[in-house]
C-alpha cells in the first residue's frame, strides 16, 4: 500500500519564497489540508532559503495531528548561497557528511524523530555513489529515512545510483506544457524499474505565461471544461493523473479552494480521445 496521498502538498512557497505565512497561518493550512485528506507533505531544506523547515515543524507541532498519519518528505543536496548559508558559489553536495548533517537539520526544524522520504534534490556530476549508498543505508538503520529517492534524475543516472543503492522514487517536472518524460524514456524507464513518480510544477506553465501552446491548450479546455463539468487546473491535473504511470502531483497552491479542486480533479474521467486532444493541443501537432 502507498503511504502517500494521491495529491501531494507542495511546501515550497508556505514562506518566505512566497505567501509569508505566519505560525498560526501555517498551523491552520497544515490543519485544513489533512482535514482535506492531504497526508503528505514536500520541503527541501533550501526552501526559503533554509527556514521553511523551521516554521513548518512549528506549526505540525501545535496541531494535534498524530504524526504516524502524516508524511513527510525533504531534499537535500543544493547549497545555495544566502543568508542563512554565505556560500561562495550555488553547488551540489553529497558527500556523506553533508547527507548526513542536512537530514539531522531537517529532523531538527520538522521537530520529528524520521523523514518518510529523503531525496536527492538534483544530479550533480561529483555525486560518488559508494558515500550516497553508505550513509543512506545507516540512515535508514538508525530509523531516520524511511524510504530514499531522488529528484530531477535522468533514467541513466539513475542506473548509476542502482549499482549500489535503488532509489524508490523519482520527483521529476511533468506536466501537460511539459510532456517530455512521456517520450524520451523516462517514465517508460521508471515503470520498468517500479520506482514511484512524482510530478513537480504538475500544472506547468498554462498559468504562468502567455504563448502559442497556451493558446492552443485553452482552446481545447474550453469546451472540455463544459463537458467535463469542471475548471482548466482540475483538467491539467486530470490529463497527468490518467497516465498510467499512476503519477502523484506535488501541487504547490496555499488555497484550500484550489486545493480541494485539486483533490476532485481524481476523479475526473477523462476520455482517452480527449487526453489525446490535449496532447495535440500541447505540441502543435497530429500524433505522428
Amino acid at each position: 500500500m502507498n503511504p502517500f496521498s494521491r495529491i501531494i502538498s507542495g511546501t515550497m512557497t508556505w514562506g518566505a519564497w512566497g505567501a509569508q505565512m505566519s505560525p498560526l497561518e501555517m498551523q491552520q493550512q497544515i490543519e485544513r489540508y489533512y482535514a482535506l485528506g492531504i497526508t503528505t507533505f514536500d520541503h527541501a531544506d533550501i526552501y526559503g532559503g533554509y527556514t521553511t523547515e523551521a516554521e513548518f515543524g512549528a506549526a505540525f507541532r501545535k496541531t494535534k495531528i498524530v504524526r504516524d498519519q502524516v508524511q513527510f518528505i525533504t531534499k537535500c543536496g543544493i547549497q545555495m548561497p544566502c543568508e542563512a548559508r554565505p556560500l561562495p558559489i550555488k553547488h551540489y553536495d553529497y558527500s556523506a557528511k553533508h547527507i548526513q548533517r542536512s537530514v539531522e537539520n531537517s529532523l531538527k526544524l520538522l521537530q520529528t524523530d524520521y523523514l518518510d522520504l529523503l531525496l536527492l534534490h538534483r544530479p550533480s556530476p561529483m555525486l560518488e555513489i559508494e558515500a550516497v549508498a553508505q550513509t543512506i543505508t545507516k540512515l535508514k538503520k538508525e530509523g531516520k529515512v524511511k524510504t530514499f529517492g531522488v529528484s530531477n534524475f535522468t533514467p541513466t543516472q539513475i542506473q548509476l545510483l542502482q549499482k549500489e543503492i535503488p532509489p524508490m522514487w523519482n520527483q521529476i517536472e511533468c506536466s501537460l506544457t511539459h510532456e517530455i518524460p512521456l517520450f524520451d524514456g523516462t517514465l517508460d524507464f521508471l515503470n520498468a524499474q517500479n520506482i514511484g513518480t512524482m510530478a513537480w510544477s504538475p500544472l506547468g506553465s498554462y498559468f504562468k505565461e502567455d504563448s502559442k501552446k497556451k493558446s492552443r491548450i485553452k482552446k481545447c479546455l474550453d469546451s472540455l471544461c463544459q463537458k467535463y463539468n469542471c475548471s482548466e487546473d482540475q483538467l491539467l491535473l486530470a490529463w497527468l493523473l490518467s497516465h498510467p504511470s499512476k503519477i502523484y502531483p506535488v501541487v504547490g497552491t496555499t488555497s484550500t479552494e484550489r486545493m480541494e479542486k485539486a483533490l476532485q480533479a481524481s476523479t475526473v474521467n477523462l476520455e482517452l480521445t480527449d487526453w489525446f486532444l490535449l496532447l495535440e493541443a500541447s505540441q502543435g501537432k497530429v500524433v505522428p
